[in-house]
């Protein structure tokens, strides 16, 4: 029996390879002789730079750049084995998580260290480059990221803007006289796995600036300000990016990278499957198990799980998928054999978190499943 495991992590419980470490150990109680391979997974978020550096040959670089709130950190990005591209993932310098929960504002917060882990990879040749956009603390379109790289934004007054979403607003003049040169050299895939628009009922400040500390009327700040910003982009630029699919993404980081980079925009999840050779796992596969912390709708439109089964239906190899909850709407599911929960009575969120107890559950619920497995087998 072979077994690849393709997981997602658990959010704020399980890394990707701490739960693949947990199924193989739970298959092998039962199937001493399983072939496991992991294949380690994350949807362009957070985690991505791992669950790509983890699966390739390549190396991490550490670079100092500034955080949200314009204070130096310390922050990575991968150079893949090709010695030409390299793996930004945005939650490095630019992650929900790098600014305290009360000083969560997305009026203020930049995407400023994001564009310093491109310049310092530019500027050590690189000229391929891997961007995940996933789980930031902004709502800036980027604009913070083009500026680490020599755009200026000037107002009617001839004044150069600060940083944050709040300059959205203000911007008159875009100058490019000071962008650094090699940037039109490079080229650009945007990790997304959102079809959000920049601005509207659908838009990055509608649906997402909540979750960033935004009040009602910042989120309408901000709206009219991405509003007045994508005017100015048709206007300088000839481009009009904001209702493209996934041009919020990311407080519209995916719009403004468009813009501004020519970039392309792919979903996360097959910007990683691709980049670590997934289909090649699936050779003479019995059984892949995939999951994440909640599955639900979502989890089927250009998440983890559906990247994976869009593979596995390809390559006609049984999909399993484990969750730590299923919501109650999934009750077709098509493309994947079994969904399984691994809640094994009723407890909180809280409890269900805690990791030494999602280890046990996950083990066991392996263990139940190939033990089934098994009495099919030898039947």
């Amino acid at each position: 029996m072979k077994v690849v495991l393709a997981i997602d992590s658990f959010k704020g419980c399980a890394s990707s390879q701490e739960l693949s470490a947990w199924i193989e150990e739970g298959i092998c109680a039962v199937y001493q002789e399983a072939t496991v391979s992991a294949c380690y997974i994350a949807d362009g978020g957070e985690g991505m730079l791992e669950a790509i550096m983890q699966n390739v040959k390549g190396q991490i670089v550490t670079c100092n750049v500034h955080d949200p709130l314009m204070k130096r950190i310390s922050a990575q990005y991968g150079i893949l084995e090709d010695g030409v591209t390299a793996v930004i993932e945005m939650a490095q310098a630019a992650g929900l998580p790098l600014v305290p929960y009360e000083k969560r504002n997305p009026l203020f917060t930049t995407t400023f260290g994001v564009g310093e882990l491109v310049k310092d990879a530019i500027e050590k040749g690189y000229r391929k480059f891997i961007v995940g956009i996933g789980g930031s603390a902004t709502n800036d379109a980027g604009l913070g990221m083009m500026q680490a790289l020599g755009y200026k934004f000037l107002d009617e007054e001839g004044t150069e803007l600060g940083y944050g979403g709040e300059i959205l607003e203000k911007i008159n003049t875009i100058d490019e006289s000071h962008v650094l040169p090699m940037l039109k050299a490079c080229e650009f895939v945007v990790a997304c796995d959102v079809d959000n628009v920049m601005y509207g009922s659908h838009g990055s400040a509608q649906i997402y600036a909540g979750q960033k500390g935004a009040d009602s009327a910042m989120i309408e700040r901000l709206d009219a300000g991405m509003i007045h910003f994508t005017q100015r982009l048709k206007e300088v630029f000839g481009k009009d990016v904001a209702l493209n699919a996934g041009s919020g993404a990311a407080g519209g980081m995916g719009g403004g990278m468009q813009a501004f980079l020519d970039a392309t925009l792919r979903l996360g999840i097959e910007i990683i499957l691709d980049q670590i050779g997934f289909d090649a796992h699936l050779t003479d596969t019995t059984l892949v198990i995939t999951g994440e912390g909640r599955i639900d709708r979502q989890s089927l439109m250009g998440k983890v799980l559906s990247g994976v089964s869009n593979r596995c239906q390809k390559a006609g190899v049984p999909l399993i998928a484990l969750g730590g909850g299923i919501a109650d709407e999934l009750e077709d599911h098509e493309g994947v054999d079994a969904l399984f929960s691994i809640m094994r009575y009723p407890m909180s969120l809280e409890e269900a978190m805690e990791k030494p107890r999602a280890e046990k559950l996950v083990k066991q619920s392996v263990k139940e499943i190939f033990r089934l497995m098994k009495t099919f087998n030898t039947a």
